[in-house]
Order: structure tokens, then sequence, then C-alpha cells
């Protein structure tokens, strides 16, 4: 095994497990746990609804990438990241230079299930099994950047968090 940064930065659509598997590596390692669309609310002080709402889809990705550039000074963490973080190739950059990168998936139906009643979630507007297809496909390639992927699609929480810590060494 080689060795990786010290962070352990979760990437992938939404609804692959991000924020849930986070937890449970943050918890086993002993890391801090941050999660990059709390942290941007918390900068904001409005919801990611009401950000996209008021001030639109590109300010949101901004103060995204300040976010994560502030997040990305320290170590030891884990950090489950918005699924659109990846769009900007200087985060995507920034990311593989501070951490070691997991793309998580999960296929469109697994999705749908996951998130379909949330309505939290800006990109999802309208019809639900469109938009997940859809923005699966714009981004297809988007997370091949990642040191790891592993489809989350019938895997438990613990398996997942089981296949990452045996890639990853401190």
């Amino acid at each position: 095994m080689r060795q990786h940064g010290k962070n352990i930065i979760l990437v992938g659509m939404m609804g692959t497990g991000k924020s849930t598997v986070a937890r449970l590596l943050a918890e086993q390692l002993g890391y801090s746990l941050v999660d990059l669309d709390a942290a941007i609310v918390d900068s904001a002080g409005s919801s990611i609804p009401e950000i996209f709402a008021e001030k639109g889809e590109t300010y949101f990705r901004d103060l995204e990438s300040e976010v994560l550039e502030k997040v990305l000074q320290s170590d030891r963490q884990i950090i489950a990241t918005g699924g659109g973080v990846v769009l900007r190739p200087a985060n995507r950059e920034r990311m593989l230079e501070q951490g070691w990168v997991v793309a998580l998936q999960a296929s469109a139906d697994v999705i749908v299930s996951r998130v379909g009643q949330d309505s939290g979630r800006p990109l999802l507007a309208g019809d639900v099994n469109e938009r997940v297809k859809r923005i699966l496909e714009e981004r297809k390639d988007a997370y091949d950047f990642a040191h790891l992927t592993i489809d989350t699609s019938t895997l438990s929480v613990e398996k997942v968090a089981q296949q990452i810590l045996a890639h990853y060494r401190v």
C-alpha cells in the first residue's frame, strides 16, 4: 500500500452515501468529520436551497470552492463533499493535493430511492428520475480523478468503510 494524504475526501453524486460513510470513518479513525455542505451553510448563514434561490448556482459554486480551500488547510479529517464540488478543475486538484480521494457511486435507481423525497436538494426540482439520470450523464467522468471508486448500490455502510480502510494508509 502506498502512503496517502492525511485527509480522506469522499466525492460522488448525491445519494451515494458520502455523509453516512464519512461519519463511520471519522468514528473508526478518530478523525474530525467535515460535511462540506454544512460548512457552506455555516459560512453563508443560509441554507443551500436559499443560496441557490437567492444568489444562484454560480455564487454557490464560488462559495463552495472558498469553503473547500479553508477546510483543506487542516488534516486528519474525513470530508464529505457536495456532489458538484468536482465540477471545477481547481477543486479536484486541491483535493488530490490535500488528501486521498474516494469516489462513491450508485445506480440511478438507488440514488432516486435514497434522495427522491428530499425536497432540500435544489438540483432535483421537478422530475427526480429524469434529473438524477441527467446529472449522472453530465458528470459521468467528473469523478474519475479519485484514487479509489466504490459502487455503494448494494453495499452496507460498514462494507463501504471496510473497503476504503483496506486501501488507505496514513
